[in-house]
């Protein structure tokens, strides 16, 4: 079985909440970037965790935590700007792992859970084996979708308002996991193949931390004990 190893790209700098992957979150004092490296170090299937990163106090963090699992990668400059390309990092994150399984993910995925990640690889290899070449986590969106004034996923000469548990789900990428062969990132320059599996994460668990109302609420849902670490 081909080796999996997780590529964490974290840069320094957040520009809507600053220092956002290294301040505390709840009760964790180094917050986003301490949950994050924990779970992937619990994380059974996951072998290896390269981390990419141009801050500092994020790589003293994770000196810390003594973990042989962890490789430590201080990324260049030119490739840490807020307006760095996606396509730029997928031929970073090939360079630092040019064999094997890629598992793309981010800190700001904190109840994307070690367990989570174990369920996500046996999910990939199974459908590797039925014939997709790559894998995303996706969140269902179950409503009312227009685009070019009509209907997405709907017919409205068929049901004019249909019940939304009957409407055919719309799947948004929420960038929590990208998994796919390193040979796709060398051949296709993408962190995806031609025909990924989608596997859909729950709203709850796909939250994503973006904005600063969602670094709040992500607290306070984690302070409830509506989600788990």
């Amino acid at each position: 079985m081909s080796k999996v190893t997780c590529f964490l790209p974290c840069r320094q700098g957040s520009q809507r909440v600053p220092r956002k992957n290294i301040k505390p979150f709840a009760h964790v004092e180094h917050g986003l970037i301490e949950i994050k490296l924990r779970q992937l170090v619990a994380a059974d299937q996951i072998d290896e965790i390269v981390l990419s990163t141009n801050d500092q106090e994020i790589l003293d963090f994770a000196e810390t935590l003594q973990s042989t699992k962890i490789r430590l990668h201080r990324r260049a400059e030119e490739l840490s700007s807020s307006l760095t390309s996606t396509d730029a990092l997928v031929a970073h994150a090939h360079e630092l792992i040019p064999k094997g399984d890629i598992l793309w993910t981010h800190v700001t995925s904190p109840f994307v859970t070690a367990a989570h990640y174990d369920e996500i690889i046996t999910t990939y290899q199974a459908q590797r084996a039925a014939g997709y070449d790559s894998l995303m986590t996706t969140t269902e969106i179950h409503g009312f979708l227009w685009q070019n004034e009509k209907p997405m996923n709907y017919d409205r000469s068929v049901e004019k308002w249909p019940r939304t548990q009957t409407l055919e789900p719309v799947h948004e990428v929420n960038s929590a996991v990208f998994l796919a062969p390193a040979e796709v990132y060398k051949n296709l320059d993408d962190r995806i193949g031609d025909s990924p599996y989608l596997y859909a994460l729950d709203k709850l668990v796909s939250h994503d931390i973006d904005w600063p109302e969602d670094f709040v609420l992500g607290e306070a849902m984690l302070e409830k004990g509506i989600v788990e670490l």
